[in-house]
């Protein structure tokens, strides 16, 4: 495809699941592509973690995993791209495949669900839909701590969950948005410092950083400017504490959207949280209220929904002037 019908596939694709998302009835007989490539970082987690190892020859048997795992989804994309590109019906059959690997109507009904629930569920129904889109132990979230939780979990997840998958495919085509998936995924599932997986997803936990690095800082742009058409919201202070807080977060990447959508929406995000049982003494993002409600989750949905509404207008710009 050429440059400017990849990023016309891109818009489609993002117009797509933005309208349908992944219906359930298609999951429940085929599953999804997430859930295939999972399949294969946990077969390769069978097969070649293995804990009487020492632990350079288990980040060895990671590195080898990843490599796989990029080898292989990275040559299953690059050949239906090669097969499908050359005709409209191929390039719709792409921006079908891509849409199931953009996530921003299941991201925005995530959100919103802890927000109705704050309001009409009370707190243990709001810590119920915050736990499907969080890691910390929900138990511990006052109504102010599950609306902060909802609000960070959008920020970051716009990032890894839209804008990486965009930037990506816009710049290396379908092959490109699907191993970036599959690194996303490795980290997800094996990227963790526990006892079994430290040594052994090391490579998938540094290489999914390195591939968000862009994403994450575009990210955190568009919050700023997606603040120009918000009453009351500040792009200027969005900025401030992208380059005053974000450094500081944990990751390299989740402390530049969530210190935006802090300074855009006066918030103060981030800060200690408990995970299963252990306090994690993490640095906040933003300077604003801390005592957040529904109303702050729909204000954060709504910067978040124009900001991705100017990443589609970027795109279709971008695609008309390369067209000529």
């Amino acid at each position: 495809m050429t440059e400017t019908h990849t990023l016309l596939v891109v818009v489609a694709a993002l117009a797509l699941e933005a309208a349908v998302g992944y219906p359930d009835w298609i999951y429940q007989r085929i599953g999804h592509p997430v859930s295939w490539i999972g399949a294969l970082i946990a077969a390769l987690d069978r097969w070649l973690n293995r804990e009487s190892e020492s632990e350079a020859a288990r980040r060895m048997s990671g590195v080898l995993a990843l490599a796989i795992i990029v080898l292989t989804v990275g040559a299953l994309a690059w050949l239906v791209e090669r097969v499908a590109a050359h005709s409209a019906i191929g390039a719709i059959f792409i921006a079908i495949l891509a849409s199931t690997l953009i996530a921003s109507r299941s991201l925005y009904d995530h959100v919103a669900a802890v927000a109705r629930a704050l309001d009409e569920d009370g707190l243990a129904g709001a810590r119920l839909a915050v736990g499907r889109i969080v890691g910390r132990n929900p138990q511990t979230l006052d109504e102010h701590g599950v609306a902060r939780a909802a609000i960070e979990s959008l920020a970051e997840n716009a990032s890894d969950g839209i804008v990486a998958p965009v930037f990506w495919f816009a710049f290396f085509g379908l092959p490109g948005l699907a191993v970036y998936k599959a690194i996303n995924t490795a980290d997800s599932m094996i990227g963790h410092r526990t006892k079994r997986h430290e040594a052994f997803g090391w490579a998938a936990a540094r290489l999914d950083d390195l591939v968000n690095l862009p994403a994450s800082r575009l990210t955190g742009l568009m919050f700023a400017a997606a603040a120009l058409f918000i009453p009351g919201a500040s792009p200027a202070s969005a900025l401030e504490a992208m380059s005053r807080d974000a450094s500081k977060h944990r990751s390299p990447n989740a402390g530049w959207a969530e210190s935006a959508m802090a300074g855009a929406l006066g918030f103060k995000l981030n800060g200690p949280k408990v995970y299963g049982d252990v306090r994690v003494e993490d640095a906040y993002m933003g300077n604003g209220r801390r005592e957040l409600t529904a109303d702050d989750i729909y204000s954060a949905l709504r910067l978040a929904t124009i900001a991705w509404g100017i990443m589609i207008t970027t795109l279709l710009l971008f695609a008309f002037i390369l067209r000529g």
